[in-house]
């Protein structure tokens, strides 16, 4: 799998977790927070997750030519 492609699965996951987030919902594979202050802080992680993979995405990749 190219990093393209491995970034954009990623993203997907994480798009998937933070609606579920947003619905009062635990992302995949967690349990639920009952805590208001964890829930935020986990919403957080994804968020800046969320951008660190678009940021990843935007950047020119070096074409390698064989």
């Amino acid at each position: 799998m190219s990093e393209p492609e491995f970034l954009h699965e990623l993203d997907v996951e994480v798009e998937a977790d933070l609606e579920l987030q947003a619905a009062g919902m635990p992302p995949q594979g967690e349990a639920l927070v009952l805590d208001p202050y964890e829930a935020e802080a986990e919403a957080a992680d994804l968020r800046s997750l969320h951008g660190a993979i678009e940021a990843l995405e935007a950047a020119p990749y070096p074409r390698v030519d064989d």
